[in-house]
């Protein structure tokens, strides 16, 4: 359990005007019990250390306590979850978010752990650089835990009809990724070679700086984002490349540009989104290591296509800045990727029986690498407290460097039943 935000939550409370207010606030507990599992398809080659037959089986108890001052301008939220995590015997804690929030006529300030998510893509993200799990998301579980919290300050100002958000993270957290525990992954690298992360020290230089500029014409938004971040994913390499003794990961230095924009358009909603990732370790692009720099751009478009059913398509683009240095600089036999990179998505849903059934289904397309991920799903609301769902993360691709080719032993079904109070 870190412990950053719930000291950024307490320097707020004692210092902020409306501390008084938000301390004889009522607050109000709600929560839920959930059991969640997936089961690998047989047939793949597990190494000894992997949960093999069953990537996850936790059974999880999630408590929110919120409440608000009587005159609005003070709030607080505390979400924790208790889980036993069967794969691994083990059972922790894990705040989920811790904030207090002060609210202005002109200005709102929001302070702990708490959960950014910016931009208009649907599973896909550009200018969305706050730290994701992508071990929950490969394996079934709801997506709302598909990100994770950041201990952060996060302040926005109204000045008339602009919207400015501004966040500050002052402590670094990285993607949660496969590492071979619950998901098999290829390794590039000679087996059995001990690795070394390294993040970024928590210090002033280190602090990460993201900003939104966002209004509305008519009835669409319009939104520019700049951030100074890391890389999520770690840069992998050799500690020598001749003789190596271990593989060492580190998190190289990011900065991010973009814009985007969303609204009506005919019977749907068209969404359209750019970014450019300045890779500031590797600006020539000669470091086989590190990103070289990259521009990104998804579009988008989502429209009802009868009764309680919707389709959505998007298509997104990566682009790599210095590909021909970027070739010179790879060892002899590797695999090249594409200097364009294009991906398509899918999603159909279709509520029946007075919106208690839900199917569902998301799928990417690999139009450049011929890989696929598709995740079809079942829900069904029992009561208005109690659901279960059943689905399925099947991956697909001929080759094992490509996004999900590398994934394509992974194929599982998940089941979900969460009761809420």
């Amino acid at each position: 359990m870190r412990r950053p935000g719930a000291f950024l939550s307490a320097l707020v409370l004692t210092a902020a005007p409306g501390a008084s207010t938000l301390a004889s606030a009522e607050a109000e507990i709600t929560g839920f019990v959930q059991a969640n599992y997936a089961a690998r398809l047989p047939g793949a080659p597990c190494a000894s250390e992997t949960a093999c037959d069953f990537p996850l089986g936790e059974e999880r108890v999630q408590l929110k306590i919120e409440g608000f001052s009587e005159d609005g301008s003070a709030g607080f939220v505390g979400k924790a979850d208790l889980f036993h995590d069967a794969v691994l015997n083990e059972s922790e804690v894990e705040i989920r978010e811790a904030f207090v929030d002060l609210l202005g006529r002109y200005f709102s300030l929001r302070a702990g752990r708490q959960i950014v998510t910016w931009g208009v893509g649907d599973l896909l993200f550009i200018n969305d650089t706050f730290p994701k799990d992508w071990i929950a998301f490969f394996t079934g579980r709801p997506l709302q835990y598909l990100k994770i919290g950041s201990d952060a300050l996060k302040i926005e100002l109204h000045p008339r009809s602009l919207s400015v958000e501004i966040v500050v993270v002052p402590f670094f957290q990285s993607d949660r990724l496969p590492t071979g525990e619950r998901l098999l992954v290829a390794n590039p690298f000679p087996s059995g070679l001990p690795r070394r992360e390294s993040t970024p020290e928590r210090s002033l230089e280190n602090t990460e700086l993201s900003a939104k500029l966002s209004r509305y014409i008519g009835a669409w938004e319009l939104a520019a984002y700049v951030s100074r971040t890391h890389y999520r994913s770690p840069a992998t390499t050799l500690d020598q490349s001749m003789d190596p003794g271990e593989i060492q990961l580190f998190f190289p230095r990011l900065n991010t540009y973009g814009g985007s924009l969303a609204g009506g358009l005919g019977s749907g909603v068209f969404s359209l989104e750019m970014g450019y990732y300045d890779s500031v370790e590797d600006t020539e692009g000669t470091n086989p290591a590190v990103e070289n720099s990259q521009f990104k751009g998804l579009m988008g478009y989502t429209r009802p296509l009868w009764a309680d059913a919707s389709l959505g398509l998007q298509v997104f683009g990566e682009w790599m800045q210095d590909h021909d240095a970027y070739r010179s600089t790879l060892p002899a036999g590797s695999p090249v990727r594409d200097r364009p990179r294009w991906t398509a998505t899918t999603r159909f849903t279709q509520l029946l029986y007075h919106q208690t059934l839900t199917l569902s289904l998301f799928a990417f397309w690999g139009l450049s690498e011929q890989d696929a991920y598709l995740i079809p799903s079942v829900r069904y609301a029992f009561t208005d407290s109690l659901w279960g769902e059943f689905g399925a993360n099947l991956f697909s691709g001929e080759e094992s460097h490509t996004m999900f080719g590398g994934l394509d032993t992974n194929d599982n079904l998940y089941l979900t039943a969460r009761y809420s109070f």
